[in-house]
């Protein structure tokens, strides 16, 4: 019996042959490629001896794409990527690596992006100056803030051509190294960073399937959506008695579609932004070509991928997360985030006191 554990001070391997012994590895000491070469190294050797099927434990990568133009901000994204527009006092892009990074299962993040947002890779790079011109100061607390976004576990890909969510995904085949991995859409928000979670517990569940996050819409929305097919199959622990969409309610996918008129949706369930997917969901984005738009969609793989695999979905509360992607969005997102922060609460009612207060 073995188990991957990760530690604060590095990863160990336990084997269990004659006796118990453990093994560190010191990899919170090397590079991040040196790390993935040896993650790979023992990932192979799982394989090879069986020790995957023994509860040999193995990390997972998380992948965020954010090569998007961010035209819907313009002009105010013309030299700020959207990913790093604040909500709070941290870039929105910090909040899903944050949520990422939550499961233990998960040991890195690779950020899709553009080569012309720079910005993303300072910004999670260290700043020694900046770190000790503030501890100078007095302001130890942001310089402990600045030192948590620059020592995170985040790596980079490029997408060099606008090509679609696919895609995006795609450029980052090298790092997933023929494990299972997540997505998570760079412009929702999830405070509580539960679903990915709930994900990976159903997954588990399911012999390590692929599993995406669904909501509820009304019937008369779900033209402006991708919906899934299916049946209920079971739910979360807690959440026996929940109805088939809401909250907790687990569903065996048996087909995507896009945008389907109300009248001929399968459900009222739509695709949030939060997977959990499989090596061949990756695998197949390869040969995957171009769909709706032109480009090459995710979910065009993930509908091939059922031929070949189950896929499940988890159905979560529409207002676990907050939708920044569109001007409207993030500005909300900031308001409902400071009214509720005890940081912030305070003085943002103040001001909009100062004001008036707030009217329709």
């Amino acid at each position: 019996m073995g188990e991957y554990t990760k530690v604060r001070d590095g990863l160990y391997l336990r084997f269990d042959f004659s006796h118990l012994e453990w093994i560190p590895c010191g990899f919170h000491l090397l590079s991040l490629r040196v790390h993935a070469r040896c993650a790979n190294l023992l990932r192979i050797f799982a394989r090879l001896y069986g020790a995957a099927a023994k509860g040999f434990r193995l990390f997972m990568k998380a992948i965020i794409p954010a090569a998007g133009l961010g035209t819907r901000f313009l002009p105010g994204t013309k030299c700020t990527p959207k990913e790093m527009l604040p909500v709070l006092d941290k870039p929105v892009i910090q909040y899903v690596v944050e949520e990422a990074l939550d499961p233990e299962e998960v040991d890195g993040v690779i950020i899709v992006t553009s080569p012309g947002k720079p910005e993303l890779l300072s910004y999670f790079q260290p700043d020694r100056s900046l770190e000790n011109l503030l501890r100078e100061r007095g302001k130890a607390e942001y310089a402990d803030a600045v030192a948590n976004a620059g020592n995170m576990p985040v790596d980079f890909r490029y997408q060099y051509e606008p090509k679609g969510l696919g895609h995006a995904i795609r450029s980052a085949a090298d790092a997933v190294a023929g494990e299972n991995f997540l997505v998570l859409l760079g412009d929702y928000v999830v405070p509580n960073r539960d679903i990915c979670n709930k994900m990976l517990s159903v997954s588990a569940e399911h012999g390590g399937a692929s599993v995406i996050a669904v909501a509820a819409c009304a019937p008369d929305e779900v033209s402006r959506y991708g919906v899934i097919a299916g049946d209920r199959v079971g739910s979360l622990e807690g959440c026996e008695d929940v109805g088939d969409a809401e909250p907790g309610a687990v569903w065996r996918i048996g087909g995507l579609v896009e945008k389907p008129a109300p009248e001929a949706a399968p459900s009222n369930l739509y695709i949030v932004g939060r997977y959990l997917l499989s090596p061949l969901v990756m695998d197949l984005l390869a040969d995957q070509q171009a769909g709706k738009g032109g480009e090459i969609q995710l979910t065009d793989a993930m509908a091939r991928s059922l031929d070949r695999e189950a896929m499940y979905a988890v159905v979560i509360d529409p207002l676990s997360g907050y939708d920044t992607g569109t001007p409207s969005g993030w500005m909300a997102t900031n308001a409902l985030m400071a009214a509720t922060d005890p940081r912030f609460a305070d003085a943002f009612w103040d001001a909009i006191d100062e004001r008036g207060g707030l009217t329709r």
